[in-house]
């Protein structure tokens, strides 16, 4: 089966090496550090591990779960061991999503870099997959582990295992003609391309065949006229019809033959509706689409509390590896909490807590490095100072020397701002947002002297020495480090200067009320507010909340109740127009799931324009209470089918996933709402559903649509399968829609790829919002109706 992908695979000689494996030292904690065997499969895709070689080895991991593979120097836990380990020996493997880094020491620096060549190469070829290359990768990783005795075929037991692995209840006897039909050399075994047909056979979906030959007059091809139809028709597609179907049939088709007859197959039209062309997001919606030139406070950021922290807020560990995740899926507000530390240096971690320490001077040096990987809009420093005056000016030393000019220290024109600059304006710039000693106007006030001044000196220079010390005098008293001193001696201020001169957009203001902010406070100063304070106004205030949030910057911030790390839901802080709801990114769940939906859109740049009533000093609208211009609209969701649905717990060979599936929908109170189908009971491979479920929409501006799939268990809580979470205005109107799996929050074990789940929806057109055959969430086909401005129903 490995020959799938072996014809493919780069040839390295460092592939080689690792095929025969390596004895490397595992680390976990400087206390943890274990001899153990690592091995490249001869499949190339999967590392398995064993504490000796020759013993019984476990898979570690699959490369597609890895993310990048960074040099010993790098890791903070291997660099805190540079004493007893050689850094230039070592390596650490990241891996997608929130799964812990493993960090590796070779016995040498050659076998280092054998592993990391070997691996690079190995990560590059996996994102550099089509989707035939994916298909084949899955099967193959399936293949290895259905051929339990490893002889590179599989009888009909060793299938019958796979099927019960693979979620299928299948009744013998047809299973055993499947095999037979597959097994075409008779030889009572399947191998390579026999296993491939009997997969095709077990994968056959009747409700895309019937599809598929609605539009085909002979049933076997679509011409390129009947695909045309089908585009325009189903997805809407209008006049672009005809040159898409072109492109399409030349990315997807499989055989030279059909490209050059400009034809496309079965095999092509499922290669079509699984892929990123038939995903349910928007493809419009994927890069930065938004208006970028609008003031900072018309945007919603995303934001991380606490962002040192990977664990819990009491005992959890303070990384650097914090702010490189936060910043890689897109953070661009972070936060810094700095006390005093020993020697003079600043140090970060959550106060009054026995949460581990890091250096201030890592976390600057870290987001110097991440800031603009993943974006290039700017990013917020949110610091929370408690340190010492002295301590203080090593910070802003810190900042100003390790940033240079990626930071922000002054206006950008040098003249007084009658409004936020954009985010477009402020590309690659790292703004800091804290306390400040004074107002933007003074500042610029005291600049303007002190250049009126240096040109005074340069036109006398000729003048005596008496008046030029006399004129160098007053010049140092007026320059800021001069002025430190002078008020040093007097009495030292709480906020240091030079740290204070660094805040210039996101001045730090204490909240008393909306009158207070309207009538004392700047557009560049910005308030916190914890989530129950925010609630609280929310519902006492709401439209006031609203107007306050179209000219000034807010930031929420989870409850210091939440000493799990856990989240508070979003949506209701975004409903008020708050831009920077700050959330525990570490953590996993249903508002983490909302949140990474919500910011997927414009790019991932970080930054999503808010809608015009939000943007509007003036606005009426009440998040509570919304009313007139909005009408409801009603959504007709049909869940037709599902497919290759993973388990929760791969340790129970014999049980089969009862899958349902549950559509939640988030927004303003009123449109809150949740259904879901029944569970079908042992069938995880091919479920059929069939239902359709109805809501009511009244602000789809802010709504947002999350499709949850779950094992049902009558005994206990169901067991989550899968999710995925998209902005209304994000969807793609039509009709049945297939989901990308790698957007789909799932909790694959270590070196368990995610499997290629397949779901059919229907998205008809009835308003702009929705339209065409694409992809929702995890294994599932789902088909919704809209119909605008019916409040009462469908």
């Amino acid at each position: 089966m490995a020959s799938l992908m072996q014809g493919r695979l780069p040839i390295s000689e460092d592939l080689l090496l690792m095929q025969k494996g390596t004895l490397m030292r595992k680390v976990r904690s400087k206390s943890w550090k274990k001899l153990r065997y690592f091995r490249l499969q001869d499949d190339g895709m999967t590392v398995w591990h064993a504490r000796q070689a020759g013993s019984t080895a476990k898979p570690t991991f699959s490369i597609s779960d890895v993310e990048s593979v960074r040099e010993g120097q790098e890791s903070e836990l291997l660099r805190s061991l540079a004493e007893e380990l050689p850094l230039e020996q070592g390596f650490t493997i990241v891996f997608h999503g929130r799964r812990s880094n493993l960090d590796l020491v070779a016995n040498s620096t050659e076998e280092a870099k054998i592993w990391m060549q070997g691996l690079q190469l190995l990560v590059d070829f996996v994102t550099g997959m089509d989707q035939q290359e994916r298909l084949d990768q899955w099967l193959s990783d399936w293949f290895q582990r259905g051929d339990k005795n490893q002889d590179g075929r599989m009888s009909f037991q060793e299938v019958q295992r796979l099927l019960h692995l693979m979620n299928v209840k299948m009744d013998q006897e047809y299973a055993f003609q499947l095999f037979q039909g597959a097994d075409m050399s008779e030889s009572g075994t399947l191998e390579g391309e026999e296993f491939v047909e009997f997969y095709k056979a077990l994968t056959k979906r009747t409700e895309v065949q019937e599809l598929f030959e609605n539009f085909s007059a002979d049933g076997q091809k679509l011409t390129l006229l009947e695909f045309v139809d089908f585009l325009q028709e189903e997805q809407k597609e209008g006049e672009r019809a005809s040159d898409l179907a072109l492109e399409l049939i030349d990315r997807y088709e499989p055989s030279d033959s059909g490209k050059l007859r400009h034809v496309l197959s079965m095999d092509g039209f499922l290669n079509y509706l699984c892929s990123k062309d038939g995903d349910i997001f928007n493809p419009t919606c994927l890069p930065v689409y938004q208006d970028m030139t609008q003031p900072l406070n018309h945007y919603y950021i995303n934001s991380s509390h606490n962002t040192y922290l990977v664990g819990d807020q009491l005992y959890g560990h303070s990384s650097v590896e914090g702010y490189i995740r936060a910043l890689k899926r897109g953070c661009r507000c972070v936060e810094v909490d700095i006390w005093d530390g020993p020697n003079g240096e600043p140090i970060v971690y959550h106060g009054h807590t026995l949460t581990s320490r890091i250096p201030f001077k890592d976390v600057v040096a870290t987001v110097a490095q991440y800031a603009f990987q993943t974006s290039d809009y700017p990013v917020i420093l949110s610091l929370e100072n408690h340190c010492s005056w002295e301590q203080q000016q090593v910070m802003a030393y810190h900042l100003t020397e390790i940033l240079g000019e990626q930071l922000l220290s002054t206006t950008l024109d040098g003249l007084l701002p009658t409004q936020l600059p954009s985010p477009e304006e402020l590309r690659r710039k790292i703004l800091v947002k804290g306390k400040k000693l004074r107002t933007l106007e003074e500042d610029l006030e005291e600049e303007e002297e002190e250049e009126e001044l240096e040109c005074e000196l340069e036109t006398e220079q000729e003048a005596d020495t008496e008046l030029e010390a006399h004129l160098e005098s007053e010049s140092q008293e007026l320059s800021p480090r001069s002025k430190d001193k002078k008020k040093e001696k007097k009495s030292k201020p709480i906020l240091c200067p030079s740290l204070s001169a660094l805040v210039v957009y996101l001045k730090s203001v204490s909240f008393h009320s909306f009158t207070h902010s309207r009538e004392h406070y700047r557009f560049y100063e910005t308030s916190s507010f914890s989530e129950a304070k925010a609630r609280s106004l929310i519902k006492e205030a709401g439209n006031e909340f609203v107007q306050h949030n179209a000219w000034q910057l807010s930031r929420v911030y989870p409850s210091g109740l939440r000493t799990d790390s856990s989240n508070y839901n979003p949506q209701e802080l975004w409903n008020a127009g708050c831009q920077m709801v700050a959330m525990n990114v570490q953590t996993a769940g249903l508002e983490m799931d909302i949140y990474d939906g919500f910011f997927r859109q414009n790019g991932g740049c970080g930054y999503v324009l808010k809608p015009d009533f939000l943007r509007d000093a003036q606005s009426s609208f009440h998040p509570e209470r919304p009313i007139s211009p909005f009408k409801a609209q009603t959504l007709l969701i049909q869940i037709i089918s599902g497919q290759q649905l993973p388990k929760e717990d791969t340790s129970k060979e014999r049980s089969i996933v009862d899958p349902l599936v549950r559509v939640e929908i988030f927004g303003v109170r009123p449109d809150k709402s949740r259904q879901e189908t029944s569970y079908i009971e042992n069938n995880g491979f091919n479920p059929y559903w069939g239902q359709t479920l109805s809501f009511q929409v009244l602000v789809p501006q802010l709504a947002l649509l999350r499709f949850v799939v779950e094992d049902y268990n009558r005994k206990s809580r169901n067991d989550f399968i899968g999710q995925y979470t998209v902005p209304w205005s994000c969807m793609q109107q039509g009709g049945p829609v297939l989901p990308s799996p790698h957007h789909c929050h799932r909790h694959p074990g270590p070196g368990r790829p995610l499997t290629p789940s397949s779901p059919l929806c229907r998205l008809p057109p009835c308003t702009p919002a929705l339209q065409g055959w694409h992809q929702p969430p995890p294994g599932f086909h789902l088909r919704a109706y809209q119909h605008p401005g019916r409040a009462g129903g469908g």
